[in-house]
C-alpha cells in the first residue's frame, strides 16, 4: 500500500526513529500507526539486545524535590556516550523515574536486588496466610507466587505503573528510551529523603 508522507512524519514525531524506519514500518503494519510503534519497538530492542552488555559509563544524576521539600530523590541513570546523556528524551526519562519514586516509593530498581532472605521472608508469610484463611495446600504455592508477583509491582521500580502513563512500566518506558537513543540504558540506583524519617537500624 502507499504510504502518506503525513503519516510517516507523524510516527517520526512519535517515536524518534529515522523516516525510512519509519516507512518501513508503516508498510509492514498495513498504515496502522500503533502496529507500526509496535514493530519499530519489537526491531529496535533485537537490535539492542546484542548491544545490552556494552559499558554505560554516561549518564545524570536527576533529582526531584516534591512541593513543600517535604520529600527529595536523587536517581542515577546510565547510558553509553555523553551525546545520549544530554538528549532531551534521556533527561526527561531520568526526571520522570525521580519523580516516580518520589511517588511510588519503590525499595529496590529491580526483583533481582531483592536479597534472597527478603524474598523467602515475604513468600512464607503469603503462605501463612493462604494456610490460615483455609485454602487447600496443594494450591498454596501458586497463590504465594501471584502475590510475589504484586509485591514485586510495588516494590521494584522497573515493574511499577509509570505514574504518567499506568498503562506502561517502567520497564516498558525505559524500553522505549533505548529504542528511541539506540543505546543501553541502566537505573543504576536512586536514593529517597523524606524530612523526618530515620534511618532503620
Amino acid at each position: 500500500m502507499d504510504i502518506s508522507a503525513e503519516l510517516v512524519k507523524k510516527l517520526r514525531e512519535k517515536t524518534g526513529v529515522g523516516l525510512m524506519d519509519c516507512k518501513e514500518a508503516l508498510k509492514h503494519a498495513n498504515g496502522d500507526m500503533e502496529k507500526a510503534v509496535e514493530y519499530l519497538r519489537e526491531k529496535g530492542l533485537a537490535k539492542l539486545q546484542k548491544r545490552s552488555g556494552r559499558a554505560a559509563s554516561e549518564g545524570v544524576i536527576a533529582s526531584y524535590i516534591h512541593t513543600g521539600g517535604k520529600v527529595g530523590v536523587m536517581v542515577e541513570v546510565n547510558c553509553e556516550t555523553d551525546f545520549a546523556a544530554n538528549s532531551k528524551d534521556f533527561q526527561e526519562f531520568a526526571k520522570d523515574v525521580a519523580m516516580q519514586v518520589t511517588a511510588a516509593t519503590p525499595l529496590y530498581v529491580k526483583r533481582e536486588d531483592i536479597p534472597e532472605d527478603v524474598k523467602a521472608k515475604e513468600k512464607d508469610l503469603y503462605k501463612r496466610q493462604a494456610l490460615d484463611s483455609g485454602k487447600p495446600e496443594k494450591i498454596i504455592d501458586k497463590i504465594a507466587e501471584g502475590k510475589m508477583e504484586k509485591f514485586y509491582q510495588e516494590v521494584c521500580l522497573m515493574e511499577q505503573p509509570f505514574i504518567k502513563n499506568p498503562d506502561i512500566t517502567i520497564k516498558g518506558l525505559l524500553e522505549d528510551l533505548v529504542v528511541k537513543i539506540g543505546e543501553n540504558v541502566i537505573i543504576k540506583r536512586f536514593v529517597r529523603f523524606q524530612l523526618g524519617e530515620t534511618a532503620a537500624e
